[in-house]
C-alpha cells in the first residue's frame, strides 16, 4: 500500500507544538509569521524527582487550593453540559466526506479520486452531496436527526498554513497573537480553581484550545491506562507516591517547592481518581484498533461516574494531510473516526448521558477541490465542522458553495464562519455570553445547533 505523503510544513508544526508544550523544553525557532502556540508560557508544574521520574501533567497547578480540590469535584460535577471537541488533523478533505456528485465539475476536477457513480449514502439534507462510504456511521447518525453539518466552514482570507489555520481555530480569532484556546477562556470565567479535570486534554500535552490564563486544566494520554510512572516496582512505588501525597501537604516559603509539592498533590489525586478505569466494561462495543475509540469509551466511563468535565479535547485517528494517495489513507482515518464517534454516541445513551454531551468534530482547512498529480489533493480553504449528539439541531448550516465559483485561488468558497460556531456553541449550549470569549462575537449570526 502507498503511504500518503504529509508535507512538510504539517510535520514542522506537529514538532513545533510537541516541543512547545513539554515541560522543561525550549520552543525551537517558529519561522516569521507563524504563531507561538496557545498555551505556551503556561506553567506547567513540572516536577522530576531524580531517579524516581515521576513527570507531572497538571497545568496551572499551582493556582489549585489543594485542600478543596475534593469539594471542586462534588462541585464541578453537577454541571449538566459537557463539549468534546474532536480534531481531524492536518486538514480534512471535504470533498471526500461529503462529496459533491451532483455538481459540475466534480469528476473533471477529480477524476482518480472522485467516488464511482451511486457509491456513497446521500445526504438527505442534500442529495447532491455523498456520505463517504466509510463514513456510514455519521450518516446513521444524521439520519436520527444527531448531526448539524457544517459543509463549507471557514473564515475570510484562508491562510492554508497547518500551523496558522489550526491556532486560529484553537484560539477562536484570527489573531496570530492570541495565548489562550477559545475553551480555556471560557473555563477562565466559569471554571474553579479547585478542578483540573474541568478541562481534560486526551493527550500526552495541553490541546490548545483549553490553553486557559489561570484556571486549572490536565492532560491525560488515556483515562484508562493512567498512572504515575517511576523506575521502581510495587510495594516500593506505593510507598514512594504515598509519600509524595504528603510531600504535597507538606507547607513551604519557597514559591517554587511549593508550587511543586502542590502540583504532586494534585496529580496524586488525578491518580487516585483514574486508578478504577482500568478493567471497566463498555455497554457498547467500539471498533478494535481505533484509538479514538478507546479514548471515547474512557471518556464516557468517566461521565458515568461523575467526574467533573467541563469541556474535553481529543485528536481522531488517521492523518488527513493527504498530499498523494489520499484515498486509502482517507479511508481508514474516517471510518476509524465514525465508527468511534458512533460508538460513543450509543455508550452515553445507554448511560442516559446523551442530553449532557456534545460533540464538534473539526479540522484546520479543507483540502483543494482539484486532484494533484499524485492522487492526492493539497491544502484548501473552507472545510467540514460537524456538532453532533442528541441535543444537536440535526440541520445543515450554510449550503455547499458549489465548484463553478471558486475563490481566487481555485478553493472552495466558505458559507459560514467558525467562530459563529463557536458563538452557538457557547451560547446554546453552554449557556454563557460568547462576547468575552470569542473577539467580535457582535458581528456574527448565530447559527442554530440545538433542537
Amino acid at each position: 500500500m502507498t503511504r500518503a505523503r504529509c508535507c512538510d510544513n504539517y510535520t514542522r508544526s506537529r514538532l513545533l507544538r510537541s516541543a512547545a508544550a513539554q515541560a522543561g523544553k525550549g520552543l525551537p525557532q517558529i519561522e516569521p509569521g507563524m504563531p507561538v502556540p496557545a498555551g505556551t508560557g503556561l506553567t506547567r508544574r513540572g516536577f522530576i524527582a531524580g531517579a524516581a521520574g515521576l513527570a507531572l501533567a497538571v497545568y496551572a497547578a499551582g493556582k489549585t487550593p489543594l485542600p478543596l480540590f475534593e469539594d471542586g469535584i462534588a462541585e464541578a460535577a453537577q454541571s449538566d453540559r459537557i463539549i468534546v471537541s474532536i480534531f481531524l488533523d492536518g486538514g480534512a478533505d471535504t470533498l471526500s466526506l461529503l462529496a459533491p456528485v451532483g455538481h459540475a465539475r466534480y469528476h473533471e476536477l477529480r477524476p482518480v479520486l472522485a467516488l464511482a457513480e451511486g457509491a456513497g449514502i446521500p445526504f438527505t439534507e442534500d442529495p447532491s452531496l455523498h456520505w463517504h462510504p466509510s463514513a456510514a456511521a455519521l450518516a446513521q447518525l444524521h439520519a436520527e436527526g444527531k448531526v448539524t453539518v457544517f459543509p463549507a466552514v471557514g473564515y475570510d482570507d484562508p491562510n492554508q498554513s497547518h500551523f496558522t489555520s489550526r491556532h486560529f481555530w484553537e484560539v477562536g480569532d484570527l489573531d496570530t497573537e492570541g495565548r489562550t484556546g477559545w475553551m480555556g477562556r471560557y473555563l477562565d470565567l466559569v471554571g474553579s480553581q479547585n478542578n483540573p479535570l474541568q478541562g481534560l486534554s486526551l493527550s500526552s500535552s495541553l490541546a490548545p484550545a483549553l490553553a486557559t490564563k489561570d484556571k486549572p486544566v490536565a492532560a491525560v494520554e488515556g483515562v484508562t491506562d493512567y498512572d504515575l510512572w517511576s523506575w521502581v516496582g510495587e510495594p516500593v512505588s506505593d510507598e514512594m507516591f504515598g509519600s509524595f501525597r504528603r510531600m504535597g501537604s507538606m507547607k513551604s516559603n519557597s514559591p517554587a517547592l511549593r508550587d511543586s509539592r502542590r502540583a504532586i498533590r494534585s496529580t496524586n489525586i488525578i491518580r487516585d481518581r483514574l486508578a478504577s478505569f482500568g478493567e471497566f466494561e463498555a455497554p457498547v462495543a467500539y471498533p478494535e484498533g481505533a484509538r479514538l475509540g478507546q479514548q471515547l469509551s474512557g471518556l464516557a466511563a468517566l461521565l458515568g461516574a461523575g467526574m467533573p468535565l467541563r469541556c474535553v479535547s481529543v485528536s481522531a485517528d488517521g492523518s488527513y494531510d493527504t498530499h498523494s494517495a489520499q484515498a486509502e489513507e482517507f479511508e481508514s482515518g474516517i471510518k476509524a473516526t465514525a465508527d468511534s464517534i458512533l460508538a460513543f454516541q450509543r455508550d452515553l445513551e445507554a448511560r442516559g448521558l446523551q442530553d449532557r454531551v456534545l460533540t464538534q468534530v473539526w479540522s484546520e482547512f479543507g483540502r483543494r477541490p482539484e486532484e494533484n498529480g499524485s492522487a492526492g489533493t493539497d491544502h484548501g480553504a473552507a472545510g467540514v465542522s460537524l456538532v453532533i449528539g442528541s441535543r444537536a439541531s440535526g440541520k445543515m448550516v450554510g449550503e455547499f458553495p458549489g465548484l463553478t465559483d471558486l475563490d481566487e485561488d481555485d478553493n472552495l468558497r466558505h458559507t459560514s464562519d467558525f467562530r459563529a460556531m463557536y458563538c452557538s456553541l457557547l451560547e446554546q449550549w453552554l449557556g454563557h455570553d460568547a462576547t468575552p470569549i470569542i473577539p467580535g462575537a457582535s458581528k456574527f449570526a448565530r447559527p442554530v445547533l440545538l433542537k
